[in-house]
């Protein structure tokens, strides 16, 4: 059995543990447990084994950050993330000036509830002061135009104005090739001539710089390969050794992106989940359990450890998707995703139900401290690792 083999089989084997109903789990507890699960960390005292049977009182010992939410903020997503005990919200969305006018104006009539963070200062300050922050991402750099890349005219692009909007996270494509590389449906190109100067912009303009997912396999590694040490990150994917989707991420990438001192964030989107390359006879695929996506931490913790693992659940809440006629199959290819409304693993289905996850890696023996990471603490050093506090 070679090494990918015995990750999958062990990932795959925490499943048999099963996620019980969350009823199930607020019943009390033998203290201490018989056995511990393979990876528990054994509870450090009295008060540690008591708050993880609460997945409310352990979202609330830490800063919880959702590491991608698609689409423009919108007040319904606001309010599940409130009920989830979400304390930062990474928002995609709009790159143009209407769609930058669209959130601050939104912010502006929900001041009390949720604001614009720029550094992790003020998203501490926001949660000292009981609310939500926000900080602006963008999914591809598709928006920044070509202008930049013809004979005759300046290099310079537009980024530094998009930075004073207050944009902090970039990803390079959006699943096909562009100006700065090629797409996840183009694993084997690389990143271009354009790409390597956005590439050593984003950085010094000291933004997160998002491979992987969307962008793809080669292009994300030769952007890590000139990133000299600084962190890169995938905001929304899952493990392709899981799922054969040509959505999700090879442990190569993976690797990779750990070795920077990044971080992976995993999606709940079921078809990342649960279709794969061979399924395009299949129109919709089932809707999957929990402990698929439980799975997908306890693989990234066995690969590359568990500082290197993120919520990034890709919630489409208040995002109008014409399913039926505005998906673009060349963009979103069938072996990608099912036919109809998009469905998320069930019990992770919006972010109010995030303390589900907590309650799965609880049963799952994961330590207090394990939970907290992944829950925000990750993001939040990397965060402040390239932006400063």
């Amino acid at each position: 059995m070679n090494r990918r083999e015995f990750i999958r089989a062990s990932a795959l084997a925490g499943a048999t543990a099963g996620f019980g109903s969350l009823a199930a789990a607020q019943e009390v507890l033998p203290s201490p447990p018989p056995v511990l699960a393979p990876h528990a960390v054994s509870p450090q005292d009295k008060s540690d084994r008591s708050s993880a049977r609460d997945p409310m009182a352990i979202q609330r010992g830490t800063l919880v950050v959702e590491g991608l939410a698609a689409g423009y903020l919108a007040e319904d997503h606001l309010k599940a993330a409130e009920a989830g005990g979400v304390n930062c919200i990474v928002q995609g969305g709009g790159a143009d000036f209407q769609s930058y006018a669209r959130t601050f104006n939104f912010l502006e009539r929900r001041k009390e509830r949720v604001v614009q963070a720029r550094t992790v200062h003020e998203i501490r300050e926001a949660h000292r002061q009981g609310k939500i922050a926000m900080i602006f991402e963008w999914q591809s750099a598709n928006a920044l135009g070509e202008t930049f890349n013809q004979p005759l005219g300046s290099p310079e692009t537009p980024l530094r104005a998009h930075y004073e909007m207050g944009l902090r996270i970039i990803g390079l494509c959006y699943n096909v090739a562009n100006v700065f590389g090629a797409g996840n449906l183009e694993p084997h190109t690389g990143l271009s001539r354009a790409g390597h100067r956005l590439v050593e912009e984003i950085h010094k303009l000291r933004m997160v710089l998002d491979v992987g997912g969307h962008t793809g396999e080669q292009t994300s590694l030769d952007a890590i390969a000139i990133s000299s040490g600084v962190p890169a990150i995938c905001t929304h994917t899952n493990v392709a050794a899981l799922c054969d989707n040509p959505r999700c991420v090879s442990d190569r990438l993976i690797e990779a992106i750990a070795g920077t001192g990044g971080v992976v964030g995993l999606t709940a989107f079921n078809d990342y989940l649960a279709r794969g390359r061979k399924q395009t006879n299949v129109p919709r695929t089932p809707q999957v359990a929990l402990d698929r996506y439980l799975d997908q931490f306890d693989y990234i913790r066995k690969l590359v450890g568990v500082d290197h693992a993120g919520l990034g659940p890709d919630f489409v809440k208040g995002w109008n998707i014409d399913y039926e006629h505005g998906v673009n199959r060349e963009i979103m290819t069938p072996e990608m995703v099912s036919e109809g409304t998009w469905l998320y693993v069930k019990g992770f289905e919006d972010i109010d139900e995030l303390p589900n996850v907590t309650q799965g890696l609880i049963e799952r023996g994961w330590s207090t401290e394990e939970i907290h990471k992944v829950l925000g603490e990750n993001w939040l050093r990397v965060y402040e690792q390239v932006w400063g506090v």
